[in-house]
């Protein structure tokens, strides 16, 4: 889509009144808060980010779980708890269609979730989640999440924003295999047509489901911007994935990353 103008004042204005929008309601404030209350609160230590590519199977889940570290779940990771007994500290999903098509999950679970604002409109109601509110202003990255958050083509990026507001030190990304079978124009919504070989579960997205094609090419944009940012704060993103093919940040064995963190069990609210 293209105009014949770009009008910035149009595109300011509009994000205002969003942004308005979004703060008249309780819930703003009430995520607010609790944003607000856990800024710094795991300051120096390590984490782990858990994609959702087919890697992810390959993960040692036993022994993720007993060197206690704080694990963001993404999006649909709920699919991997029939194989494994893990479950993560918190689970992060800003899509709309996998809002849209988790919400029975997201309204049940026991786990904490930090969720797009627009999961409130979806009907998506427990007292676990956080709302966050997307900017998407383009090139940022929200060092304080208690504002806005930056999508950034994917849901990696906004854990990444999380565990830096958390005050995270180290942060693993595991199952982030930055390569899919389906190939297309970037973002463009298609249905599936058969099982799910872009993820762990064939049921991701399976036959029938909507979901927008990955754009691998704005993923590293921001994925570059979070590096240089964790970078200049003495913070480091180490790419733990099993054979993954992204090329940007240090890549590091799983079990190197989880040795010296046996120590410590991190331990729920």
């Amino acid at each position: 889509m293209s105009n014949e103008k770009v009008n910035p004042y149009k595109y300011a204005t509009g994000l205002l009144l969003r942004r308005l929008y979004w703060d008249i309601c309780l819930e703003s404030y009430r995520s607010r808060k609790r944003l607000k209350k856990i800024r710094n609160k795991f300051k120096g230590q390590s984490a782990v980010i858990l994609c959702n590519g087919p890697s992810l199977l390959n993960t040692d889940f036993e022994m993720l779980r007993d060197s206690g570290l704080y694990t963001f779940g993404l999006n649909k990771i709920n699919l991997l708890f029939d194989k494994v007994d893990f479950r993560p500290s918190t689970i992060v999903a800003v899509n709309p269609y996998v809002l849209e098509q988790n919400a029975d999950y997201f309204s049940n679970t026991d786990i904490p979730l930090f969720l797009d604002s627009k999961a409130k409109h979806l009907g998506i109601k427990n007292s676990k989640s956080i709302f966050l509110h997307s900017s998407n202003i383009p090139s940022s990255f929200a060092k304080d999440c208690s504002v806005s958050i930056n999508q950034g083509y994917t849901v990696t990026y906004v854990a990444m924003q999380l565990a830096f507001h958390m005050g995270f030190q180290r942060i693993a990304l595991v199952g982030c295999d930055h390569n899919f079978a389906d190939k297309g124009t970037p973002n463009k919504l298609i249905e599936a047509k058969d099982d799910d070989h872009n993820h762990f579960d064939p049921n991701y997205f399976s036959k029938g489901t909507k979901w927008q094609l990955p754009d691998l090419f704005q993923s590293e944009v921001h994925y570059t911007i979070a590096k240089n940012l964790y970078e200049e704060n003495n913070r480091e993103i180490y790419d733990c994935t099993n054979d993954g093919k992204l090329q940007l940040f240090t890549k590091m064995p799983f079990s190197e990353f989880l040795i010296p963190n046996k120590v410590q069990r991190y331990e729920a609210n």
